[in-house]
């Protein structure tokens, strides 16, 4: 590919050991049939520390041994410090959104990435994602806190974005609604009067709420009644097994935002 200028702009850069560990076992536990078997994954806009692409690779290793996870940052300098630790089967290059990268890649994870960005210009990056992925592939689009405790992120495919999952750590869980900080930037500014996602949370509050005597038996007890208790209104996907583990994914369609944000939404500089 050429030598164009990286799509995007320098994030933050905050990192942690271990902070995706959530994304990853969901990716590897519901997802893996989206991986060929010399699947490519790109970790885009790893940060100042290369730590989430290492664990990626670790990770998909274990499943899809001849993997080649790519660490992707449009900051130089991060790139130059990461590059010491490739080793086989993972590297690191400069880029963006564009996806720099020979072929079609399986699966692109970007994590606090467009957070960092305009509402407006989320659809362009989806877009300009998209184009890159296999027939199969998949791009997520999350956030999560600083330690990985709360994380949300966004499956997106060729045919659009297709489901929106909640993972959050019970133990010390007082009220799930303490995601809405955490929602990805699609629907973050979306937790409103009006907003199917507001409906969401306030839904997951009540839930929780009448779940309370379950608490006595642990809060993934009360987390699993409260999860077994929306399924009643809405579309919720998986199984008690994915539930037991913080863990809440739906259909994009009943929290998609109800209105275009701009007549730009697709633009991305």
């Amino acid at each position: 590919m050429g030598r164009e200028r990286p799509v995007g702009t320098v994030t933050r850069g905050t990192t942690n050991p271990n902070r995706l560990r959530r994304c990853d076992r969901w990716l590897l536990a519901t997802q893996a049939w989206r991986l060929r078997e010399r699947p490519v994954i790109v970790d885009l806009g790893y940060g100042a520390s290369p730590v989430t692409a290492l664990e990626l690779h670790d990770r998909v290793c274990r499943v899809r041994p001849q993997v080649e996870v790519i660490g992707i940052e449009i900051d130089p300098g991060r790139v130059a410090a990461a590059a010491p630790l490739a080793r086989p089967g993972l590297s690191f290059a400069l880029g963006g959104f564009e996806i720099p990268v020979p072929g079609q890649v399986d699966v692109v994870r970007a994590f606090n990435v467009l957070r960092q960005y305009d509402e407006s210009q989320v659809g362009g990056a989806w877009d300009l994602v998209r184009s890159r992925l296999t027939p199969a592939g998949l791009f997520i689009d999350g956030t999560c806190d600083e330690i990985g405790r709360l994380a949300t992120w966004v499956a997106v495919t060729a045919d659009g974005p297709q489901t929106l999952t909640l993972s959050m750590r019970l133990g010390g869980l007082e009220d799930p609604s303490v995601i809405a900080e955490r929602l990805p930037k699609a629907l973050i500014h979306r937790n409103v009067p009006g907003e199917a996602v507001h409906d969401l949370l306030d839904a997951m509050a009540s839930a929780w709420r009448r779940a309370s005597p379950h608490s006595a038996y642990g809060r993934r007890q009360q987390w699993l009644q409260m999860v077994r208790s929306l399924r009643a209104d809405w579309p919720v996907r998986g199984d008690e097994k994915r539930w037991r583990l913080g863990e809440l994914t739906l259909d994009w369609s009943a929290i998609a935002p109800t209105r275009n944000v701009s007549k730009n939404s697709r633009n991305v500089t």
